[in-house]
């Protein structure tokens, strides 16, 4: 919301706009599932309130064919029904549907969880907008319940 702000503050002389860092939902959730963000990643937003979703499924082709992990935000919303699963059929034109993935959800609230599960069963899942999603790239794997993306190195293949 800070480019909002920016933008907005240039029309009152006695604004000043200050950013203040925090911890991202992507950060913080891929904690909760384990070490998916070991590598490249992106970050989308489902949201078509202000991007058209032509562009949101192009972003996600481009994410697919750079076989970088993917972080969603705006899954879905009480107005927004059916976009998860739209994500995950445009994903899976180009990733198997055995691809490791995830869910962190209510992230630092009462009731976060977290799930690891395959692109497959993603596509099924009920998620809202406290859910942040996570689609692992070629290298990550389900260890144990936690979501790894392994980082190349000789020893780990």
């Amino acid at each position: 919301m800070a480019g909002l702000c920016y933008e907005e503050a240039v029309n009152f002389d006695n604004v000043d706009t200050e950013v203040v860092p925090g911890v991202t939902a992507a950060i913080s959730g891929a904690a909760l599932l384990g070490a998916p963000l070991i590598h490249d990643f992106c970050l989308i937003s489902m949201s078509d309130r202000l991007t058209p979703m032509e562009l949101i499924e192009k972003r996600l082709r481009a994410a697919a064919s750079a076989d970088m992990v993917v972080v969603i935000y705006n899954p879905e919303s009480k107005g927004r029904k059916g976009y998860l699963a739209h994500a995950c059929e445009i994903l899976m034109e180009n990733l198997p549907s055995e691809r490791v993935c995830g869910i962190a959800g209510n992230i630092g609230r009462d009731g976060e969880y977290c799930k690891v599960m395959t692109l497959g069963e993603l596509k099924g899942a009920e998620v809202d907008m406290f859910s942040t999603i996570f689609i692992g790239n070629s290298s990550t794997r389900n260890i144990t319940e936690h979501m790894v993306t392994l980082r190349g190195y000789r020893s780990e293949r």
